[in-house]
């Protein structure tokens, strides 16, 4: 402790970095980066899913799935109104979540999570990627 901070940082070996790690290869993984091979985007998908493999686009999920993640709901949704288009149109509920930020706001996400194995994959083929109100 009898050094100043400038003599400590002089001393310092050159060109170490601590704490830095590339994950590059996980991230485009994860991202599906079009490089990434599909089985590899597969895997990433279901490491993302809580280990359930997740259907891809243009192909058919190997397990039936009992989870989906839906997004880009209006900020006025709740979950009120997300459990009754799922149970009326798919199956039985065990449980939705609808995610919020610091200040209380809807971020227009929700996890649903049906009691049937299968349900999910059904939703998912039923509504992804389509409007659901119409608007």
């Amino acid at each position: 402790m009898d050094k100043s901070l400038d003599e400590i940082i002089a001393t310092r070996p050159k060109g170490i970095r601590r704490g830095t790690t590339r994950r590059t290869p996980a991230k485009a993984a994860v991202l599906g980066s079009p490089t990434a091979a599909p089985a590899t985007r597969a895997r990433a998908a279901a490491a993302v899913n809580g280990g359930k493999a997740a259907p891809a686009a243009g192909a058919t999920a190997q397990q039936p799935a009992d989870k989906i993640i839906v997004s880009n709901l209006p900020p006025d949704v709740n979950e009120l109104q997300v459990k009754e288009l799922f149970h009326t149109t798919v199956g039985p509920l065990r449980d939705v979540t609808l995610h919020y930020d610091a200040q209380g706001r809807s971020k227009g996400v929700a996890a649903v999570h049906f009691q049937r194995r299968g349900d999910g994959t059904k939703a998912f083929q039923q509504y992804n990627n389509r409007l659901i109100d119409g608007s």
